[in-house]
């Protein structure tokens, strides 16, 4: 599955990944010199212990994932690695595996006070997929739980300004317009909601026949 990424998103990447100023203090230079020291270390110890370190070093990427790696805390440039086979450094690399695929979870039946004062229980079912697999690494810890949040809310805040009957008659249309809605708030998470379903409406005992 192709991965979405717009200009923006990649300057932002970029300029996170290779920041770096002419006027660098001595503690900074100090740093970087620690850190090389690690990596060569680490280099080291992966060419002494071969070829059992071939075992921990070497990692799949399925077709469906991206990789984003981790040296000394600091993401490796060129954002997601996979599909393929690539090798990780020992003790200085973290890898995090992303899943591409579209992901789907029910929104909680939400309680709502309609326009016209009346309270009905709605439930949803959302279907998303992460676009970007670096930016949702890094501007949110759980993108899933993020994502439903955001959801339970934006249903919320749309119902609250429709009519019974035009929750009743118009959830294409609700559906559509909370979709627009989580999009615009998950892509800086790199999170591309794809479709919403309002999937049940029950009205209060008192108009059910």
């Amino acid at each position: 599955m192709a991965t979405r990424s717009t200009p923006k998103d990649e300057a932002i990447i970029e300029s996170h990944m290779h920041q770096t100023t002419a006027d660098t203090t001595p503690a900074e230079n100090s740093v970087d010199l620690c850190s090389q020291i690690l990596i060569g270390l680490s280099y080291l110890l992966m060419i002494i212990t071969m070829p059992l370190s071939l075992c921990f070093c070497i990692k799949i990427v399925q077709e469906y994932e991206r990789a984003v790696i981790l040296r000394l805390g600091r993401i490796l440039p060129g954002g997601g690695k996979g599909p393929g086979l690539f090798c990780v450094l020992p003790c200085v690399d973290t890898i995090i595996t992303i899943d591409l695929r579209t992901a789907t979870f029910n929104v909680p039946p939400q309680e709502v006070l309609t326009r016209d004062s009346v309270t009905v229980s709605v439930d949803a079912v959302v279907y998303s997929r992460v676009f970007n697999p670096v930016i949702s690494v890094t501007n949110v810890k759980n993108t899933q739980y993020a994502t439903q949040l955001l959801a339970q809310t934006t249903l919320r805040n749309i119902l609250g300004t429709k009519t019974l009957q035009e929750i009743l008659s118009d959830r294409e249309a609700i559906a559509q317009n909370m979709q627009i809605q989580l999009d615009e708030g998950t892509g800086p998470w790199g999170v591309k909601v794809e479709r919403v379903e309002i999937t049940d409406v029950r009205l209060p005992q008192s108009m059910q026949r």
